[in-house]
């Protein structure tokens, strides 16, 4: 039996980040460890629910309520906030721990904080994924071509300039580049058949262990209408959903087609009007209680985040991936070359194309077979259980 520990929670707040870790959370609450979590306070309340002490601080990033044009486009513009939130968080996160200092950091991967903090405590980190993690080669094949341009800029140099010095203040000499993406330990939130070149991932650091997810319960429940019978889920995530024109696409594709139920799920930024007359047989709402749905769905189109891809894997839901920023793009390439779903351009998602690739998908043996085969590939990783056991396994021996 593990010794009670205190282990602390590291992370951003965005849906998508959080929401991987909060079953894990869970369970070494439940297992007797106390266990804090910082996050800022508009997910205090949904973190609070597994048990953790919440340690509140402000954030500067976007919220997840904020217009995702707020990220702005380029690559600079999509990581400086994250440097500059770290900066400023830092401060905040050691006068929270001041005199509480933990055993252990766990930490997810945007949380840079995290690692200059255990690297203060003199403590073990652990990264928690939930998304693809760096393989052997993945400098050279996807980072250095993506960074050559920005690197070039003054505004690039400042950023890498700035890091390092922050780094340096803290007595971390590492570079930047693997500070961000190359954690001593980490645990992979994902499927291994959802991670890009897993022969190559060094098992001596990353471990898959596969969804950690719940029921989520407290998120609501779903009822399959009477009659209905295929119902179909369209969902962008929680971020890139400013996109009237695709939900009406949608409608036009599944509003009128015989026995099917369309369930619009359109996010905060698009007003129910913009999408004209709708059919009785769509339902519209900002936000859905989306695993609830999938357990009864026959269809899911998803921006291909990785969340919702492991929850179309977990309920063997054949998926339309119509990535919108990020890694959604690689998460759709994976799961088309998984065979369990088709890729389609934001702008290619014309009704006809959704429908037309709708019935494909739902016509093929071969895709219920293949989601068959991967759901039950996934409940052999272990999840949350096995990630709980890892954790511990990485708790300082105590003295005495």
């Amino acid at each position: 039996m593990t010794s009670r520990a205190h282990i602390a929670m590291f992370s951003i707040a965005a849906h998508g980040h959080v929401n991987p870790s909060l079953e894990v959370i869970r369970e070494l609450v439940a297992r007797g460890h106390r266990v804090t979590y910082a996050i800022p306070p508009v997910f205090a309340e949904k973190v609070a629910g597994t048990g953790a002490e919440v340690k509140p601080w402000n954030s500067t990033l976007p919220s997840p309520d904020d217009d995702p044009e707020a990220w702005g486009s380029t690559l600079l513009d999509n990581v400086e906030p994250f440097l500059d939130d770290a900066i400023q968080a830092l401060p905040q996160l050691i006068e929270a721990y001041e005199g509480d200092e933990p055993d252990l950091v766990l930490h997810d991967i945007a949380s840079y904080p995290a690692r200059v903090l255990a690297h203060r405590w003199g403590v073990p980190a652990v990264s928690l994924s939930p998304a693809m993690v760096a393989w052997e080669g993945y400098e050279k094949e996807v980072a250095e071509p993506m960074w050559a341009e920005p690197k070039k800029t003054e505004r690039g140099r400042a950023y890498y300039a700035r890091f390092t010095a922050w780094l340096e203040e803290n007595g971390i000499t590492q570079h930047p580049d693997p500070f961000a993406g190359r954690p001593d330990r980490s645990l992979v939130l994902i499927p291994k058949a959802f991670q890009w070149s897993a022969d190559r991932v060094d098992q001596s650091v990353y471990t898959f262990v596969g969804a950690c997810q719940g029921r989520r319960t407290t998120e609501g429940d779903w009822q399959r209408p009477a009659g209905a019978e295929k119902v179909v889920l369209v969902s962008l995530g929680s971020a890139f959903t400013k996109q009237p024109g695709f939900y009406r696409e949608c409608v036009k594709a599944f509003g009128d087609l015989p026995g099917w139920h369309l369930v619009l799920s359109i996010g905060k930024h698009v007003d129910p009007s913009e999408l004209g007359d709708v059919p009785t047989n769509v339902e519209v709402h900002s936000w859905v209680p989306q695993p609830a749905i999938l357990r009864q769905a026959d269809l899911f189109v998803t921006h291909a985040g990785a969340g919702g891809s492991q929850e179309g894997l977990a309920t063997a839901t054949p998926m339309i991936a119509v990535p919108q920023a990020a890694d959604q793009f690689g998460n759709a390439e994976v799961l088309q070359g998984l065979g369990v779903a088709k890729c389609v351009p934001t702008e290619e998602a014309t009704a006809g194309t959704l429908r037309e690739t709708a019935l494909a998908l739902l016509g093929d043996p071969e895709v219920a077979r293949r989601l068959k085969d991967l759901q039950a590939e996934l409940a052999q990783e272990g999840g949350t259980s096995r990630a709980a056991d890892l954790i511990e396994a990485e708790l300082p021996a105590r003295q005495g």
